[in-house]
């Protein structure tokens, strides 16, 4: 053995905290663990979860971690308490309130014994918010119990349901609520369009970063109609358009942003988007103020994305789409049906930027829509929607972001050539998202396009 390459082992890390800002302390234990050369592998949604044994204390948020580590057992132990104590975890009841707690659930295939520690965990085959997190990971594998031949999915699925029903926590920022995207009565979020383009489909030229009165009054306009997240773009991607450059985008879409996080005090508690392929783009924009990195390659038009996303620690929206906007019209070809092989290929990214370091509750899908789709494509994603959720392993619990508007096949259908035009088409694509289960609807028209999410969150979510 290669003592300046000891061997590195499997192991997995269930996370949980119940006090204080519960997400960013899970965040900066996952911070923590990398610092002390613990790689994580990849990360299980985060759920909010009703607490076990000690009930008479704040609901949790939990999840579970697989990280590759050359410690052992032991000193995987020494490493995880370090860090509970090191973040402010103080232990006053057994399975009381916690504001960071970290617990080995499995080391590679290992039985190991101990007074302080026994893997794999005793009691993780009696918990739901235990085992729902780590079948995201593991589904079919088998625990190392002596005598155990079912998998853990096949255990979860003999756990009584527990009340309340846990959800899947997407979060935002500090000043925007997080999604939760499996919560039946959850509230659908209107995303308003901004372009700051003179070439965009339906409203190319209309705003621009050199006009702060308009873009202030517009943003005014939208938050009073009922958008909560602002959607920032700089380079049109409509089919066959063509690139600008990154210097011009930056002119465009830094400016916006800063005028808009400094100087509308309306905009306080609204997300603002940054849709962009390109990382300095997207960072500088992070920087200057945006919630979200909006990226409708889902990191393939530049290698850097992913990486960037990763360090800025935002929440990302992952779109499929093949090829480039000059391109995709002509990559349409979906030999298993266009649910099964977006979906496929939804779950590629979603793995490429778990490898990049993207925790999977900051991901937020997209279909794409219109991005190397053709009409009967973009109707039957709106149909199917909830197949993406429902029929594909591995999407269960990611939010989904719907962008019917003003597409082209809306104005097919309706013979409205005016992409402006197409607000009552629109509206039938916005409605038919809500019902499929989308969390988000990117529109043009705020006022109209919010009515609609609302009277159809009553008719399918129960919001009154």
């Amino acid at each position: 053995m290669d003592p300046t390459h000891p061997p590195t082992h499997r192991a997995f890390i269930a996370f949980g905290s119940n006090v204080g800002d519960r997400i960013e302390m899970i965040e900066a234990a996952c911070r923590e663990l990398e610092r002390a050369s613990i790689r994580i592998r990849r990360t299980s949604s985060l759920f909010e979860t009703a607490p076990m044994y000690v009930l008479d204390q704040d609901p949790f948020i939990n999840g579970v971690c697989e990280v590759e580590t050359s410690l052992s057992p032991m000193d995987l132990l020494d490493t995880l308490q370090a860090i509970e104590i090191g973040l402010g975890r103080r232990k006053l009841i057994d399975k009381g309130p916690r504001s960071i707690d970290l617990d080995i659930l499995l080391y590679d295939q290992q039985i190991f014994s101990h007074e302080r520690l026994y893997i794999p965990h005793q009691l993780m085959l009696e918990r739901d918010f235990v085992l729902r997190p780590l079948c995201q990971l593991i589904p079919h594998e088998l625990p190392p119990f002596l005598g155990h031949s079912k998998s853990y999915l096949s255990h979860l699925k003999t756990l009584p349901p527990p009340e309340p029903t846990p959800f899947s926590t997407t979060p935002i920022s500090n000043h925007f609520p997080a999604i939760h995207s499996t919560n039946p009565n959850r509230p659908s979020h209107i995303m308003a369009i901004l372009n700051l383009t003179p070439d965009s489909f339906s409203d190319g030229g209309i705003h621009s970063s050199e006009d702060l009165t308009t873009l202030t009054t517009t943003v005014r306009n939208f938050i009073q109609a009922g958008a909560t997240i602002i959607d920032i773009g700089g380079e049109s991607t409509r089919p066959g358009s063509s690139p600008v450059g990154e210097a011009e985008e930056l002119a465009r879409v830094i400016p916006a942003i800063r005028h808009i996080r400094t100087t509308i005090p309306e905009a306080a508690h609204i997300a603002i988007s940054i849709d962009t392929y390109r990382a300095r783009v997207a960072e500088e924009a992070c920087a200057a103020g945006a919630d979200i990195i909006n990226d409708v390659s889902s990191g393939l038009l530049d290698p850097e994305m992913l990486p960037t996303m990763a360090r800025t620690g935002k929440s990302v929206i992952l779109m499929h789409m093949r090829g480039t906007p000059s391109t995709m019209t002509k990559l349409t070809d979906y030999p298993n049906g266009v649910i099964q092989d977006v979906g496929t290929e939804l779950l590629q990214r979603v793995a490429a930027a778990e490898a990049a370091g993207i925790r999977r509750w900051r991901m937020i899908l997209d279909p794409g829509l219109g991005f190397a789709k053709n009409e009967p494509h973009d109707l039957t994603i709106l149909r199917d929607l909830q197949q993406f959720r429902t029929g594909i392993e591995g999407l269960e619990y990611f939010p989904w972001l719907m962008g019917p508007s003003r597409k082209r096949f809306v104005g097919r259908l309706t013979g409205v050539q005016k992409a402006s035009e197409r607000t009552w088409g629109t509206a039938a694509t916005v409605a038919a998202s809500v019902a499929g289960g989308a969390d988000i609807v990117r529109v043009h028209d705020v006022k109209e396009m919010w009515q609609v999410a609302r009277v159809s969150d009553a008719i399918y979510r129960g919001i009154l």
